[in-house]
């Protein structure tokens, strides 16, 4: 009985280092803010393409121009325990081909160096509301995040989880926020009346990733209901 009581103790005191992409966007932005202010969390790596203003003793950062170019840098991203993929591009305007090779191809390729450095990491992948896994749907994006989600789903981490996040509030101090959210997240209280089951915000986004770490869910593919459910957990 009192291995049990310590087994225990050590897991609501583990503290996870956690590796985050995307934090110069919205959705990698607010999850790193919150991460930060999450004690759980003991360390921050955010591998960023251009650099992120932000000082905290938690957070370090690795810039990578070409997410396609990490041998010089293997050595930077060992040792961590999650890695949350926030980075991503919009489709408007961008050809299935184009689409194809900076959403499937570069997410590929980052999550198999990271899963052949670090064999006991959960790897978190944003995508979408209306993901289509079956890869035969009409809408080009929606084809290309569910052949993404499912190739991390094949990979040898310690767990895969891939969010499908609808509307999502900021976090306090945010500075990534695209026009439309700009406009849209003062009326989320009103939102939040009509249409709840489609809205989230990031704090429980990231701590849905935090606890996903900690504590696991049985589903790998996460709906806005799943999310909030493990934020809560």
């Amino acid at each position: 009985m009192l291995f049990v009581y310590t087994n225990i103790t050590y897991k609501r005191t583990m503290k996870i280092k956690v590796i985050i992409t995307g934090a110069t966007g919205m959705v990698g932005e607010g999850v790193l803010l919150d991460c930060l202010d999450n004690p759980a969390v003991a360390e921050v790596l955010m591998v960023n393409r251009k650099p992120y203003q932000k000082q905290h003793p938690k957070l370090k950062e690795l810039l990578v121009p070409n997410f396609f170019e990490l041998d010089k840098v293997t050595g930077q991203l060992v040792g961590y325990d999650a890695c949350f993929f926030c980075a991503g591009v919009s489709s408007i305007g961008m050809k299935e081909p184009a689409y194809t090779h900076v959403t499937y191809d570069l997410t590929l390729h980052f999550a198999e160096t990271l899963a052949r450095l670090n064999k006991d990491m959960v790897f978190t992948y944003v995508s979408g509301a209306y993901t289509d896994a079956s890869e035969k749907g009409n809408i080009m994006w929606a084809r290309v995040k569910g052949r993404t989600e499912n190739a991390l789903i094949a990979l040898p981490f310690k767990k895969t989880y891939n969010f499908r996040p609808g509307f999502m509030k900021p976090v306090e101090g945010q500075k990534s926020l695209k026009t439309f959210y700009k406009f849209i997240a003062p009326l989320y209280p009103l939102l939040n009346i009509f249409i709840p089951k489609q809205l989230l915000t990031l704090h429980e986004v990231a701590q849905a990733m935090v606890n996903a770490v900690l504590k696991g869910y049985p589903k790998s593919v996460l709906e806005i209901e799943d999310i909030r459910a493990l934020s809560k957990i």
